[in-house]
């Protein structure tokens, strides 16, 4: 084979590889831009949500030494008291379903004689 013949082979296996490289650049830059995009949408939900989830009426922190020292006693008592009206309620449904599952009615089964 002549030396010129490797020089061509050489060249298209340079060239190729260059083209292979440059597709997936190409397809890598792509799907760069897709995951950009889909982030970007999941920004805006997000920033949509935190939106919804601020018009709950929810109050940010603030710290008690701002205060009435009357009105946080208040506000704990308050919040005691609906803790233990929730855990007497859940109580209540655990006894009735144990009294339910203790004492359920059992039906009398008659067998036809032969």
């Amino acid at each position: 084979m002549p030396w010129w013949s490797w020089v061509i082979i050489w060249t298209l296996l340079v060239l190729g590889l260059l083209g292979m490289l440059a597709w997936f650049a190409v397809a890598l830059f792509r799907k760069l831009m897709a995951a950009m995009h889909a982030l970007g949408e999941l920004g805006d939900q997000l920033a949509a949500l935190d939106v919804q989830m601020g018009d709950l009426g929810e109050e940010r922190f603030r710290p008690a030494i701002w205060s009435d020292r009357a009105a946080l006693a208040l506000e704990i008592e308050r919040t005691r008291a609906a803790r233990l009206h929730r855990r007497q309620e859940r109580r209540d449904a655990r006894v009735a379903r144990g009294k339910l599952i203790r004492h359920a009615p059992t039906n009398q089964r008659t067998f036809p004689h032969a």
